[in-house]
């Protein structure tokens, strides 16, 4: 059984990317995976000391080194703190949702059959959806936590209250 609380360092240049403009990838960021069978539901509150651009703690589900989805906490160009997304299909794309006034966020990724869900919530108990998708053998991808710093020195993610289920997800876009 996973921690209840999980600290994780990234060194200085690490990212998981895949740049849509066909620019060289990079596959160094800090991973904690496991196997995760059918259905389940990942959550975690996440913080970290966000302090060079595109810093982040995320959760991830990966099946390939081209097929994978991050929802992280993340330092955006602006100096803000930001829920974003990022799905690979191949390449990567890469979208911020929300900007985040805490230094921490819940965050939280379901398997649904062949697809993922990404929530995030300011409580850890309504959730908005920032994605659904899918992506080659989406069925077999482990799951876990990531932590980035591309531009930085490094960033240690802090990921606590953290809670694994098989319960599937029921609705996607009712805040449960």
């Amino acid at each position: 059984m996973p921690p209840e609380t999980l600290e994780l360092a990234a060194g200085p240049r690490t990212d998981l990317f895949r740049p849509p403009d066909g620019g060289a990838p990079t596959a160094n960021a800090t991973l904690e995976l496991r196997d995760v069978a059918g259905d389940f539901r990942l959550q975690a509150r996440v913080s970290a000391r966000l302090e060079a651009t595109f810093d982040a703690a995320a959760l991830v589900v990966l099946a390939a080194p081209d097929a994978w989805g991050k929802l992280g906490f993340e330092r955006s160009p602006e100096g803000k703190a930001t829920v974003v997304s990022v799905v690979t299909r191949g390449l990567s794309d890469d979208a911020n949702a929300t900007i985040v006034d805490e230094d921490s966020v819940w965050l939280r990724i379901a398997r649904i059959g062949d697809t993922i869900a990404f929530h995030a919530s300011t409580d850890g108990e309504r959730w908005s959806l920032i994605r659904w998708f899918t992506f080659p053998d989406a069925r077999a991808a482990r799951a876990g936590f990531l932590v980035q710093s591309p531009t930085g020195d490094g960033l240690v993610g802090r990921f606590d209250e953290i809670a694994w289920s098989n319960e599937p997800l029921r609705e996607l876009r009712d805040g449960s």
